[in-house]
């Protein structure tokens, strides 16, 4: 089997890239990324010499690239996206281009290439917020209501999936997830920034009263999430993927963090709060579990304690990052 990847350098492409070839080492994978920012070729380094690992340095946008390497795949697994919302505040229109354009330009693809089938990576933070006062969580029957450009966006590129289900009978399923966690975690979001600023005896920032709750999600989980839904999943169904029965607040995070690493609570800097600030996500994961039989393979604690782990083994990799001097490997990989 032959997969197109898209997204495959950024850190849960890149995650399900690894985990795939481990598990189905004899399928192929084309890695298509426009390697952004986010984007990180060092993350692919030790599938340099394998076979079944082709890397295509392009954007999703460019109609022309993705029919051509479209043409031979069997399955689409789509995780390219902007997705960092304190950058979609300071500037909308990458993520509708890239969210949006680009998933149309994927899903023309698909359907004028055979209706290959399709995977669509989104987010919970379509659905909006919850109150902290009570226990609901977002389910199959929750409407959308984003609150950021990044969350719009995503939610315009979820219509856009049902639609060519609907209209053009294009095989899709959908999967949407809470905030993602662990190995390769690009260092300006929430967790790998916590961790990277203690190990550099940083301030941790965290906005305003450190309340806000989020469901937390292992890539590793994920990805395994992904596999069922590509292997059993139902045709034209969303699922929704979550990591654990309780959220926990981002306070309570950083406190586990400082505990994991030997700090104290000196090094916690409460800052002003981002506008439009979703105070609580849950998801009800409830039917991917009870349809495919899917549930996190680990807590949060050991999930967690495992992530901090990588980054104290991985110091190079995160400095790098950090410095912007991974973008050399970039450089050297493709200066002809």
């Amino acid at each position: 089997m032959k997969l197109l990847i898209t997204g495959g350098a950024g850190f849960i492409g890149s995650n399900f890239v690894h985990y795939w070839l481990n598990n189905y080492p004899n399928d192929d994978i084309v890695n298509l990324d426009k390697l952004t920012y986010a984007g990180n070729l060092e993350t692919l380094k030790d599938l340099e010499n394998n076979p079944h690992h082709q890397f295509i340095h392009g954007d999703i946008c460019d109609t022309e690239l993705v029919n051509r390497v479209i043409e031979d795949v069997d399955i689409v697994v789509h995780f390219a996206a902007e997705s960092h919302v304190d950058r979609s505040i300071l500037d909308p229109t990458p993520f509708v281009k890239t969210n949006v354009e680009g998933t149309l330009v994927l899903l023309d693809a698909a359907l004028k290439n055979g209706k290959k089938r399709f995977h669509h990576i989104s987010t919970d933070e379509v659905f909006g917020a919850l109150s902290l006062d009570q226990n609901e969580k977002f389910d199959d029957n929750t409407p959308y209501n984003p609150h950021s450009p990044y969350a719009a966006s995503k939610a315009g590129s979820d219509h856009l999936v049902r639609a060519y289900y609907d209209t053009y009978q294009l095989p899709v399923t959908i999967s949407n997830c809470t905030n993602n966690y662990g190995p390769h975690h690009f260092p300006e979001k929430f967790i790998p920034l916590t961790i990277t600023n203690l190990m550099e005896g940083k301030k941790i920032p965290v906005y305003g009263d450190g309340l806000y709750v989020r469901d937390w999600l292992y890539v590793e989980d994920h990805c395994a999430a992904v596999d069922l839904i590509l292997q059993k999943g139902k045709i034209g169904k969303t699922y929704l993927i979550g990591g654990m029965n309780e959220g926990i607040s981002n306070i309570e995070v950083v406190k586990k963090i400082l505990k994991l690493l030997n700090k104290s609570e000196d090094s916690i800097e409460y800052v002003k709060d981002r506008p439009g600030h979703d105070r609580r996500y849950a998801i009800d994961w409830s039917t991917i579990h009870e349809e495919l039989g899917w549930s996190p393979k680990y807590s949060f604690d050991e999930a967690l304690e495992k992530t901090v782990k990588w980054f104290i083994e991985n110091e190079e990799w995160w400095k790098r990052v950090k410095s912007g001097a991974y973008l050399e490997y970039y450089n050297k990989q493709y200066s002809q």
